[in-house]
């Protein structure tokens, strides 16, 4: 792995715990608006990134997808990741059934309010006609959807199964301890044949339809 590699590894990386941060926090300001201070009060609503991070889900797990990746002709580009779930108490809620999916949906919401945003600075970057910016802020784009549609997946502990614990009526204390091993449940599923490629297709294919708003020329 030569020195620029390592350098977009790195930028990857950055970009990753930057749209982590921002997810985590919109978990825990709707949780706020929805009656539950817990997360505010353990200083989870901020976009400081190292109240956020997860050992394996936003370290470990990430750096291996990106260092691993280019040099090993085992292992496919993709990169996810994840941060520390935000703690949310449902007796706080106002109405735990509604607010715990509002909750939960929050975080692939942002992703995506970001991945629009980002489309539009690109936007705006090409017509000043800066390359560079336009790669750099379609990139980001690209891996904000896929954080968003991975994190939509209803495996605990992704944002997902919150969804499906509340509409199946799973208890607490069961999915507490299903999240609790939720790591492996997650790489399992990532390498399970047709995962990664549907993951993928759905991001280009919305990263595509959001440029395509923008007015980005056609076969760009």
């Amino acid at each position: 792995m030569d020195s620029s590699q390592i350098v977009d590894g790195l930028i990857y990386y950055i970009e990753l715990v930057v749209l982590l941060t921002f997810h985590e926090f919109a978990h825990a300001w709707v949780a706020h608006k929805c009656g539950d201070d817990t997360a505010r009060l353990q200083g989870r609503m901020s976009l400081n990134p190292v109240v956020h991070i997860d050992p394996i889900g936003t370290v470990v797990l990430p750096l291996i997808m990106i260092f691993i990746a280019p040099v090993s002709p085992n292992v496919s580009r993709f990169l996810i990741g994840w941060a520390k779930p935000v703690p949310v108490n449902l007796a706080s809620l106002r109405f735990p059934f509604r607010d715990d999916i509002l909750i939960a949906l929050a975080g692939p919401a942002m992703n995506l309010l970001l991945a629009v945003v980002l489309v539009g600075f690109a936007r705006i970057a090409l017509i000043f006609g800066s390359d560079d910016a336009v790669i750099l802020f379609l990139q980001t784009a690209s891996l904000s959807l896929l954080l968003c549609f991975f994190n939509l997946i209803p495996v605990p502990p992704l944002d997902g199964s919150h969804v499906l614990r509340n509409f199946i009526g799973m208890s607490w204390e069961t999915y507490i301890n299903m999240c609790r091993y939720g790591f492996i449940a997650v790489i399992i599923v990532l390498n399970i044949p047709g995962v990664r490629p549907v993951l993928a297709g759905v991001t280009g294919g919305t990263l595509h339809l959001l440029m395509a708003w923008f007015g980005f020329p056609p076969f760009f």
